[in-house]
């Protein structure tokens, strides 16, 4: 019986990983479009209306699911939490993102499987074995080769991509808080809700503060006067819509199936896949040094599913 419970807790991990990849590829092509249009509108626009869209996918997801109505919890505190949490996360991130190659961000949030891991075993009590924590170590040393720190101008939206980064490892560590009480589509129904609300508090301070001259390209993405959108941008948003409510369901249900530390190494599929559209759109090109990066930070995540096979099955 052991040996059966065993087998069917690897199996919810192989699982988990295959939804954070999907979730990983989804939040791609919502970062390319949000890329491709955060020279013209302001970051909190393009939130308000990326939810408006997203919500009522969120409630199909919850019918999906075998809900009826809206989607409710018990759990409100750790609901609003992780929304407000996931929602100064994506806001820091695409204030990163407007200043920053594709690449180099998703090089910076490469750290965020150790900040997870790290995260899990002080907040959950989950185990790390010397092994895992080693192919934690080469991740991050892979991220250390794309960055290389001291080699280039500082630049400040490198900070926002690491708050961005802090902010979801949290993130990852309510989610598995609330996995035993909320389902999926209904963490991803809170989390647009609270989405909705925190931007539209916040807009009003940014028209108020206004655009500052000289201003950081991130800075500027937030503080940017609202514009109407042309017929395709809109279409862009509302598109946005679809992918953040896809995101947010895998994402849940990724961290809600697996162990943050088995699951959190796959987050840094994020490199290769934005490296791809930087290169294929903007015509970046990376280096051999962050080719050498992404290598050992892909390894490592498949060493983690190596070993915790091996540890399953006994051999």
């Amino acid at each position: 019986m052991h040996r059966f419970n065993v087998l069917s807790n690897l199996s919810d991990n192989m699982q988990g990983v295959g939804c954070l990849t999907l979730a990983i590829f989804t939040i791609s092509l919502q970062t390319v479009a949000v890329k491709w249009i955060s020279g013209d509108y302001p970051v909190l626009q393009i939130v308000i209306l990326r939810s408006l869209a997203a919500l009522p996918f969120t409630v199909l997801l919850y019918r999906y699911e075998g809900g009826r109505g809206l989607p409710v919890t018990q759990q409100h505190r750790l609901e609003y939490t992780r929304g407000i949490l996931l929602f100064f996360s994506y806001t820091t991130f695409m204030m990163g993102l407007a200043a920053l190659p594709l690449a180099e961000v998703a090089a910076i949030r490469n750290s965020g499987p150790l900040m997870i891991t790290s995260l899990s075993v002080v907040l959950l009590g989950e185990r790390v074995g010397w092994r895992r924590w080693t192919a934690l170590l080469a991740g991050f040393l892979g991220v250390l080769l794309i960055i290389r720190p001291g080699s280039t101008t500082f630049n400040p939206g490198s900070i926002f991509v690491l708050i961005s980064v802090l902010l979801y490892a949290l993130t990852a560590i309510v989610t598995r808080r609330l996995r035993a009480a909320d389902s999926s589509a209904t963490m991803a129904y809170y989390s647009t809700l609270v989405y909705l609300v925190a931007a539209a508090a916040l807009a009003p301070l940014a028209m108020l503060i206004g655009e500052m001259p000289d201003a950081h390209p991130g800075v500027a993405f937030l503080l940017r006067p609202w514009a109407l959108p042309t017929p395709l941008d809109l279409a862009i948003m509302t598109g946005l819509g679809v992918l953040w409510a896809a995101w947010m369901y895998f994402l849940a249900r990724a961290y809600t199936l697996a162990q943050a530390s088995i699951a959190a190494p796959f987050e840094y599929l994020a490199l290769p896949i934005d490296a791809m559209w930087g290169f294929l759109i903007w015509g970046e090109v990376p280096t051999w040094m962050t080719w050498a990066g992404a290598g050992l930070t892909i390894a490592s995540g498949v060493y983690i599913l190596y070993r915790e096979r091996n540890e399953a099955t006994g051999t």
